[in-house]
């Protein structure tokens, strides 16, 4: 990583943001002022403002900082802003009327790509999950690397790793065509179910931007895909193809696994080899899937089978990723990021293999009308298989509402009995905590929120 000479300070509207906020992170790694503007105090703002960052909540112009505001000074700052920053911010809109130069957080990655050897893993599911293990596998190996992740890593308790190596693990984001300013030595794909439709109108369309994301792979360089779907990639000429997954015939596979405890054991196919002994101390076979993936990574940049399996032994796993908040006898409590019914289905399928027989209750806030609009059916049809389900009001996140469009249209098609929408500052007295058993948190917007008192309440009244 280096400092580019001019660069004096950066200003990010939406810093909050778990994207933007290593790209800050990086910037005061390198002794750059930063500032920022997000829309409400979270976990996020109130560690980078103890890490040196101004940060500000008010959508106001006069609280940008002097050096942002100062023309002689024009040159030598960057504003770095987000697709999901609405078109009536006043911050914004005050930049682009004084002739500054805007610049995507995704352009921002983009340069840092070229000037490293960047390890891109996209997929519209398992990127965060798979990137951590990733990034955390080379560290812990001779490779070394820095890392842009898009969760915090328990590891590390932090979304950006900074080493020396020339590696750096990205997340290649599909969301408004982002990964395709990256320019990767090596890619992974995970996942290619419809999602962002409102960007890319159909799925075809989107397939076909990832397909444009993998022609981006430098010559020589590698792309490794999950077997589910690489009839629908198209590896160009210049790339070596892998696959990885559960079956015979994949480059990458795992076999022989066994769940011990809290524990997944598996031994590990790779092209004229095995590797035996793996353990991943982390719940849900999808997990274990996701693990094969970053090994495979992980080994082709030379990480040793030895360095892989203690390194893969001791990863700890991502904030809002399967995130056990509580596991004791009778009470478990589970926060997850999932807001696409695949990642839902994910999600509670590992909690039904390992908490096998046990009532689960979940609490899903929906992420965008767009989405809910385009996957109500799917969302009711995962959701129909948890005991006891509450529905949260729609997080519109970057979106304004739609007609007709509510948590309602998930809630209807539902066959559950068991099922009831409330508002978000009604769950902590309404909840059944005395009757819970196993009990999961699932979306990506501020349902976060809810974590720590839920959390907190669970402690006090089922200790």
């Amino acid at each position: 990583m280096k400092k580019r000479d001019n660069i004096k300070g950066v200003y990010f509207i939406g810093i909050g943001g778990i994207g933007m906020s290593a790209v800050a992170r990086y910037y005061r790694f390198l002794g750059i002022a930063v500032a920022g503007y997000d829309r409400s105090e979270s976990s996020i703002t109130e560690a980078l403002g103890s890490e040196g960052c101004e940060i500000s909540y008010v959508d106001d112009p006069h609280n940008v900082p002097g050096i942002f505001k100062d023309p002689s000074e024009k040159e030598n700052v960057l504003i770095v802003y987000t697709p999901a920053i609405p078109v009536e911010n006043k911050i914004i809109t005050w930049f682009r009327s004084n002739n500054y130069t805007l610049r995507k957080r995704a352009e921002i990655l983009g340069d840092i790509s070229l000037d490293t050897e960047t390890l891109a893993v996209s997929g519209t599911h398992g990127k965060t999950t798979v990137s951590t293990m990733l990034a955390h596998i080379l560290t812990q190996s001779a490779q070394g690397c820095s890392a842009f992740l898009g969760g915090i890593s328990k590891n590390y308790d932090s979304n950006l790793l900074t080493g020396k190596s020339r590696l750096t693990v990205m997340e290649a984001d599909e969301f408004d065509r982002s990964f395709h300013w990256l320019s990767p030595v090596m890619a992974i794909v995970t996942s290619m179910d419809a999602d962002h439709l409102d960007i890319y109108g159909d799925h075809n369309t989107m397939i076909a931007a990832y397909n444009e994301f993998f022609a981006k792979i430098r010559k020589g360089g590698k792309l490794v895909i999950n077997e589910r779907i690489k009839a629908r990639v198209i590896v160009p000429e210049w790339v070596t193809g892998f696959t990885y997954g559960f079956s015979e015939g994949s480059d990458y596979r795992a076999i022989n696994i066994i769940q011990e405890g809290d524990c997944f054991n598996f031994d590990l196919i790779v092209p004229g080899s095995e590797i035996r002994g793996m353990k991943l101390p982390f719940p849900g076979k999808v997990n274990v899937e996701n693990a094969v993936a970053a090994s495979s990574l992980a080994l082709l940049c030379g990480v040793t089978p030895d360095e892989l399996k203690a390194a893969l032994f001791t990863f700890r796993g991502v904030q809002r990723r399967f995130d056990i908040r509580i596991n004791r006898p009778g009470l478990v409590y589970i926060d997850d990021y999932a807001h696409h019914p695949e990642e839902i289905r994910a999600c509670i399928t590992s909690v039904r293999e390992y908490y096998s027989g046990r009532k689960v209750t979940g609490i899903f806030q929906p992420h965008l009308f767009s989405r809910t609009k385009d996957h109500a059916e799917g969302f009711a049809r995962i959701l129909d298989t948890l005991d006891d389900v509450i529905l949260l009001p729609i997080y519109p996140a970057r979106e304004k509402p739609m007609d007709g469009v509510s948590s309602s249209m998930i809630l209807e098609r539902m066959k559950n009995i068991s099922k009831r929408l409330l508002n978000k500052e009604d769950i902590p007295s309404k909840l059944d905590i005395d009757n819970l058993d196993v009990l999961l948190t699932i979306g990506a917007g501020d349902i976060d929120r809810l974590v720590k008192p839920i959390e907190n309440e669970l402690n006090r009244r089922r200790k």
